[in-house]
């Protein structure tokens, strides 16, 4: 069963420091119940809950799922600069955009904050996908994802070998606020972790929830634990069948109710016998938690899939209204690269012409003519990013994102009741 273990910390005697890094004493580790095995009651109306949420994701995915997937990427750059020691103020998705049509094209003037979080954007589409497809899960492809998210930083890699901690001093545990269980339990713990995720036990939305608490409770790595969790989330979601391409913003959520979250979290970190009352309510209590950002990640990944539709019916009208300005037929051909180019802007809100060229499988002149009729039609707008080469922005979209995730960091997720309670990029300005 899980249990507390009270154990004994001797601080080294090191010049220099403060008294109270150099304080020695006892603290409480945390040893959770394995999961594979676990018997677990979730309460009637929970368990409706949950049906109602996963019904509610399933929705989302038969309306809209290529806009929400294209968009959604966007919303993770918070996660992408959470969990770690990036200071400063989250970069705009103005700039992760163009960091991230930086990785195949020469693009001045993107810092390097926004092409850290365009790159974590890639590592974690792309180990997750892979994740969700692989047959058996291993813990060495936790791992691998691990070190993908944490490319530059080898002195982390691999399961941890010392003792950790959250909160209280950097030094020692014994003022922290969790322990996780000593080093040499966590092998035995992730195996016991990714049997649970290769199974089928509970409903994919539970077993997210259980997962994502489990390991952070385990915390396997010495930094990085925080950054892995959420992409599991995913992970977990995917391979289940509920997610398809989209991502739904679930620990966006959890960080804006991160009060809320760490109760939660400490709920599930119970001492009680498996199967107990206790244990049954305590685990159920982190469910609820979890259950509600998962209502409010669907809810506002609705808004934004109708705001996104919105959005194309008023491009096709200004398209419209260009081209009988100009003496061409209202509506472009469904297979032509401008008709193309307007499905594909919210996943793409910055493109060149070489780009364009690229995923349509057009020429360069097809691909150059289309944008300059979206630029004359008020939906593009040019943007030098070298000697010789332009940009083509749909500020439209980017400002979507900015005012999606200031919501999704409101605790009301209305900016116009609550304002965000972390960083996030300022309002967009025109």
């Amino acid at each position: 069963m899980g249990a507390w273990e009270r154990a004994h910390w001797e601080s080294e005697s090191i010049s220099g420091l403060p008294r109270s890094a150099r304080r020695s004493g006892t603290y409480q580790k945390y040893v959770p119940d394995t999961l594979d095995d676990m018997s677990l009651t979730v309460d009637g109306e929970l368990s409706r809950r949950f049906s109602a949420v996963e019904r509610g994701i399933r929705a989302l995915n038969r309306t809209g799922v290529d806009d929400l997937a294209g968009i959604a990427r966007f919303l993770l750059r918070s996660e992408a600069i959470a969990s770690s020691r990036i200071e400063g103020i989250a970069p705009s998705a103005q700039q992760v955009a163009l960091a991230e049509l930086g990785q195949s094209e020469t693009v001045r003037g993107v810092n390097e904050q926004a092409r850290l979080v365009a790159n974590n954007l890639t590592v974690v589409r792309r180990s997750t996908s892979e994740l969700a497809e692989v047959d058996l899960l291993t813990g060495d492809h936790i791992v691998d994802l691990h070190q993908a998210l944490l490319p530059d930083q080898a002195h982390h890699h691999g399961l941890r070998t010392v003792q950790n901690w959250i909160g209280g001093s950097d030094w020692n545990p014994v003022e922290a606020d969790f322990v996780p269980p000593d080093p040499e339990r966590v092998p035995g713990l992730m195996v016991d972790l990714v049997d649970y995720l290769n199974g089928a036990a509970h409903a994919p939305l539970i077993q997210a929830a259980l997962v994502h608490a489990q390991f952070e409770t385990i915390h396997p790595f010495t930094d990085g634990n925080g950054r892995v969790g959420r992409a599991l989330i995913h992970t977990v979601l995917t391979r289940r069948g509920l997610t398809e391409r989209a991502v739904l913003p679930i620990s966006l959520v959890l960080a804006t109710l991160r009060i809320d979250y760490v109760d939660g979290l400490s709920a599930y970190r119970h001492a009680a016998p498996p199967g107990s009352a206790d244990a049954t309510a305590s685990i159920n209590q982190w469910l609820e938690i979890f259950v509600r950002a998962a209502a409010v990640a669907v809810d506002q990944s609705a808004d934004l899939i109708t705001q996104i539709a919105d959005l194309r019916s008023d491009w096709s009208q200004r398209l419209s209204s260009h081209r009988e300005s100009v003496g061409l037929r209202p509506t472009p051909r469904a297979d032509s690269a401008v008709a193309r180019l307007i499905d594909l802007l919210p996943e793409a809100p910055v493109v060149t012409a070489t780009t364009l060229s690229r995923i349509l499988g057009v020429s360069f002149p097809a691909a150059s003519t289309a944008l300059d009729e979206l630029r004359q039609a008020g939906i593009l707008h040019p943007k030098s990013i070298e000697r010789g080469a332009t940009a083509f922005l749909a500020r439209e979209v980017l400002e979507l994102i900015t005012m999606t995730e200031r919501a999704l960091a409101s605790t009301r997720f209305d900016t116009r009741v609550s304002a965000p309670n972390r960083s996030v990029p300022a309002t967009p300005q025109r």
